[in-house]
């Protein structure tokens, strides 16, 4: 059993670390208020294979294994939470699907486009107004085949990137009749006639990634933009979100060792009492028990990217990684506000900023009410 991560991760997270602390960390307090993507930053992210995460190298892809992905994640959301979030999203909720399960020429024609930071992202679309975590009963957008031509009618919400990307993977209802086969997915451009792209939706955080509203209406894409075979797409899915939990667990372990770091500087500095804060052991307390925390996530993070490496099953242990980071961090950051006292409350200090970027990860790919469910009914 070796915890220590092999050469090839040690430099890979030497050099994300150096990417992010120059071109994202900077500015995730200027993304967050003026609540714009930070394409600067992700234009250069293809170069160092930061936007083809798990896209083959013949697509122009890093095809990086799952605990560098990862760490990549992580340091992103150390980072910024909103570019994070995104670059998540692009690669294991856009990208992934048309890796798994696209026709050649469809990887072809849209893989190293977004892979390179030429283009924009990639968006996944799932939730639909009312229907929530419900995937299997609740899609009503549907799909209908018109000779060479998928005909798309519907509206989705939630849709991260939408406004942002080159296409949105759209789970679609294929099979009137209902049941476990009766969905799939299709590949939309999102310059394709007839879709129509909401506004950003105005969040709590993570201001700097977009969320859409997104409706189809007698929109037409060519058939072999199916992905795989029809009435795969809720089996598709869930095998998708499997990865994307562990990756939002990632993400949440970043904003926590961010708020932590804050937390631990500002401890340090500030003096109470005649002494520095970091003397009184009710800080040390804290502090203890968040690093204790921030590590316990981390490796069961690990855990789970390296069932998956090993071609194990890690459904499970994803929904476990996610569960615990996600609450985790929620604790971290709300301890590190604490710590800072009144400062923690202002926007003089990011604090106060990841906090409500790491709000969401208890909700987004899965609630924790639904990560429970998924671990329960494989214990039981």
């Amino acid at each position: 059993m070796d915890f220590e991560l092999n050469e090839e991760q040690r430099m890979w997270k030497e050099m994300i670390h150096n990417f992010v602390a120059k071109e994202v960390k900077p500015f995730a307090q200027q993304v967050d208020e003026e609540g714009q993507f930070n394409w600067q930053a992700t234009q250069k992210m293809g170069a160092i294979g930061l936007l083809g995460l798990n896209i083959p190298e013949q697509y122009g892809g890093a095809d990086v294994d799952a605990i560098s992905s990862a760490i990549a994640i992580e340091e992103l959301g150390w980072g910024c939470g909103s570019t994070g979030l995104s670059i998540s999203a692009h690669n294991g909720l856009g990208c992934a699907p048309l890796a798994l399960y696209a026709a050649e020429e469809v990887k072809q024609r849209f893989l190293p486009r977004v892979a390179s930071g030429e283009g924009q992202l990639a968006a996944l679309a799932l939730t639909e107004p009312g229907a929530g975590s419900d995937l299997q009963g609740g899609v009503r957008t549907r799909a209908a085949l018109d000779g060479d031509q998928w005909v798309i009618n519907g509206s989705k919400m939630w849709c991260t990137n939408a406004g942002i990307a080159d296409f949105i993977v759209t789970l679609v209802r294929t099979d009137p009749q209902g049941g476990s086969h009766s969905l799939s997915l299709i590949l939309v451009p999102t310059n394709t006639q007839g879709l129509t792209i909401g506004p950003p939706e105005r969040k709590m955080g993570l201001k700097g990634s977009p969320t859409h509203a997104v409706t189809y209406e007698d929109v037409r894409v060519p058939k072999n933009y199916l992905l795989g075979e029809v009435g795969q797409g809720l089996q598709q899915t869930l095998h998708v979100l499997d990865w994307g939990r562990v990756s939002i667990g990632a993400l949440s372990v970043g904003l926590a060792q961010a708020a932590f770091e804050e937390a631990v500087k500002y401890a340090n500095e500030r003096h109470t009492f005649g002494t520095p804060l970091s003397h009184h052991q009710a800080i040390q307390f804290m502090l203890a028990d968040s690093a204790t925390q921030i590590q316990a996530a981390r490796l069961l993070i690990y855990y789970a990217a390296w069932l998956k490496d090993q071609g194990h099953p890690f459904s499970m242990e994803a929904s476990m990684a996610k569960l615990n980071a996600t609450e985790m961090s929620e604790k971290v950051c709300r301890d590190a506000i604490q710590v800072l006292g009144g400062y923690g409350y202002s926007r003089e200090y990011p604090v106060e900023r990841i906090y409500r970027d790491t709000r969401l990860m208890t909700i987004g790919e899965g609630t924790s009410e639904i990560q429970r469910m998924v671990i329960a009914r494989r214990v039981l």
